[in-house]
């Protein structure tokens, strides 16, 4: 097992700790902003070594973004459970998740790779970037109010690249619902 992969692995173990960090009474919200944060930073690192050591693997090409958008939907579902979140917004962000995870299963068994492209990561981006705002806004007792406006702003544009990100990739791929496999 290589370096990417094992920070793969320590990312998904990472979600139950951050639910019980974010859902308890008893513990600093400022821990599972720590523990987002840092899975969030083993996204970036594990692609990082990766591609800079050649070690990309069909496990890591499989475990990575699914890593991601588990920590990601977990964080959007605790938000939801706790009145932070409307249900709706997680709802659609995980939507778009099952549709293009759901679109790529059908291109690979066409024989094509449907590959992240720059909205998809941007989007990404925009999902981590929102969740570690609510975190900071739900564990301060300084600057509520302005911290409040930011994450409704982030939580809008990540819904937004969340939505056009799904309309890309349904218009760049439309074939792949067409076509026969022969």
């Amino acid at each position: 097992m290589n370096i990417p992969n094992l920070l793969t692995l320590f990312r998904v173990a990472m979600i139950p700790f951050f639910v019980i960090t974010f859902l308890s009474d008893g513990i600093s919200n400022w821990f599972a902003l720590a523990v987002f944060v840092i899975a969030t930073i083993t996204d970036a690192l594990d692609g990082f070594i990766a591609r800079k050591q050649n070690i990309v693997t069909d496990f890591g090409k499989l475990m990575d973004p699914l890593a991601d958008k588990i920590m990601v939907m977990t964080a959007f579902v605790c938000f939801t459970a706790t009145g932070i979140l409307h249900p709706v917004i997680t709802i659609i962000v995980m939507s778009r998740e099952f549709f293009v995870t759901g679109l790529r299963s059908v291109a690979v068994s066409k024989g094509r790779i449907v590959a992240a492209d720059i909205l998809g990561k941007v989007k990404t981006i925009s999902q981590d970037v929102a969740a570690i705002v609510i975190l900071i806004w739900r564990s301060s007792s300084v600057f509520c109010e302005l911290l409040e406006t930011i994450s409704v702003i982030c939580i809008t544009v990540m819904l937004l690249l969340t939505v056009f990100s799904a309309i890309n990739y349904t218009i760049k791929n439309k074939d792949i619902f067409c076509k026969e496999r022969k």
